[in-house]
């Protein structure tokens, strides 16, 4: 097992939707501030990804604009009409900023996976955030993941923020697509991945060997640690390597979802 683990390349509900297609509630009605929360996908393709995906059960609300409407319609014909209504009225019901597309849904939750379930058989490329709590940058991540083909994403049961609103929309229906696991305890999981075949990886920016020399072409984790603090030394210390990504540049480090993008690319590039 590697020591010392260092800094990782990361710096650091409203009414329910009606299936005939009634309206829930006016679009141009005032909102209670508590029923303006994060627990909407919004976002043209997040909101697609999240349809399609039996994982969530039937949606519970959909609320969309007339011309987002038509479109669902060609894309998706037996879903039941939505509720229409303005851009503003749907802004009224997401936090402020929210770019909503014209859509926004209330879905039920994507149930994770078990670590076994994730794992077995070992073959490709995990995910694990050690920490990682900003949901720009978790969403991000999933949007690397699906891009380059991981297996999927673990994180921590405690220390990962919800799979809603802004992190949804980050991964830009990434989220759907990429399955994800979550664990009470990292280096358990970790020992648990090894037996099942797998081998872990650490990210740290100042690690002896670049990451292109210490991926070997077997079932990989790459682990990454959170955005201000890096790898825990407990998981630094359950991983098989650290290796650091080389910036020729001269740059101190990566934010960790621009890393885990480099990495994935490199750890699922082709070699001979």
């Amino acid at each position: 097992m590697a020591r010392h683990p260092r800094r990782n390349d990361g710096k650091r509900e409203g009414p329910a939707w009606s299936p005939s297609g009634s309206r829930g509630g006016r679009s141009g009605s005032k909102h209670n501030a508590s029923a303006i929360g994060t627990d909407w996908v919004w976002g043209w393709h997040a909101t697609l990804a999240a349809l399609a995906n039996p994982r969530r059960g039937p949606p519970r609300r959909l609320v969309t604009t007339a011309e987002r409407a038509k479109e669902l319609a060609v894309r998706m014909p037996d879903l039941p009409a939505p509720e229409i209504a303005d851009s503003a009225g749907i802004a009224q019901l997401l936090p402020h900023g929210a770019a909503h597309q014209g859509v926004a849904l209330k879905a039920g939750p994507i149930e994770p996976l078990s670590l076994d379930e994730l794992a077995t058989p070992a073959e490709g490329v995990l995910v694990m955030l050690d920490q990682v709590t900003d949901p720009q940058n978790v969403g991000a991540v999933f949007r690397s993941a699906a891009a380059f083909g991981a297996r999927g994403v673990i994180v921590q049961d405690r220390h990962a923020p919800a799979f809603t609103g802004a992190l949804v929309k980050a991964a830009a229906g990434a989220l759907d697509l990429t399955p994800h696991a979550r664990v009470v305890n990292l280096a358990r999981a970790l020992d648990e991945l090894a037996d099942i075949g797998w081998r872990a990886v650490g990210l740290a920016g100042d690690a002896d060997e670049p990451l292109g020399q210490v991926l070997d072409g077997r079932p990989t984790v790459l682990v990454l640690g959170s955005e201000g603090d890096g790898l825990r030394r407990l998981v630094g210390e359950h991983c098989d390597a650290l290796a650091r990504i080389p910036m020729p540049g001269g740059f101190e480090s990566l934010n960790v979802s621009a890393a885990a993008a480099v990495a994935l690319y490199e750890a699922t590039r082709p070699r001979g």
